[in-house]
């Protein structure tokens, strides 16, 4: 069970271009480029952009699921219940194909996709950014508007901690006891953390492997001919 997504990275005219079909993904030779790691945020990020008496608020943020999604944007809501707009993107996945640009009310495609287009463009996934609007009194127009949510999503990017993280794949082991050892000796010269276990006559590990170790550490595993594995989490007690 891959742990976080396949990336595809591909270049034009020299340019690292992350994201999916729908964001400017190009295919060398008919296949797909898969990388072993992926861009994304440290921790949490804000800027602030003002034009003709508008201010636009940006806040950045490291996400794992569109649940995380819905209640940064109530908080943010509950925040500044005195804004007038709430508009945001977000990329998840290193497949690059979920994703959302929300306009919240402004012009269609003046707020969203220009927030997404910066998520894209600092090549990052797993990152939602909301921009909040209060209105200033004077209308910008569309163009006005995709300079102003551009900018501000972009500021909030450039003040964020870019971190690369490995692409991960889970699996499930079983052992007997006296085989644990060897288990987690094995997983700790490939990288791999151990996040679940259950530790008795019949042991039973869930771990994440670094892509690029992946098969590597599967077929140390398989050499001791005492560890079961499992891709789908479905052991069955015999």
């Amino acid at each position: 069970m891959l742990h976080v997504r396949f990336q595809y990275l591909f270049q034009k005219d020299g340019r690292l271009i992350v994201g999916g079909l729908q964001s400017g993904f190009y295919c060398q030779e008919g296949r797909l480029n898969m990388a072993d790691t992926f861009r994304t945020l440290s921790a949490s990020a804000e800027a602030e952009f003002k034009d003709k008496g508008s201010r636009f608020i940006a806040y950045a943020y490291p996400i794992r699921t569109t649940e995380e999604v819905k209640k940064l944007v109530d908080d943010q809501r509950q925040a500044h219940h005195k804004a007038r707009h709430w508009c945001y993107a977000y990329r998840l996945g290193t497949d690059g194909l979920q994703f959302r640009a929300n306009d919240d009310g402004e012009p269609s495609g003046s707020a969203g996709r220009p927030i997404l287009g910066q998520i894209d463009s600092f090549g990052l996934t797993d990152v939602l950014i909301i921009v909040v609007r209060y209105f200033g009194g004077t209308l910008l127009g569309v163009p006005g508007l995709i300079h102003a949510y551009k900018t501000a999503a972009a500021e909030a990017l450039k003040t964020a901690v870019v971190v690369e993280k490995n692409i991960e794949k889970t699996v499930f082991l079983r052992c007997d006891y006296p085989n644990l050892n060897d288990a987690v000796r094995i997983a700790k010269q490939h990288q791999a953390e151990i996040i679940a276990q259950d530790l008795q006559l019949d042991c039973r590990l869930t771990v994440c492997i670094p892509q690029a170790n992946y098969e590597n550490c599967l077929a140390a595993w398989r050499q001791t001919r005492a560890i079961d594995i499992s891709e789908q989490g479905n052991m069955e007690d015999e």
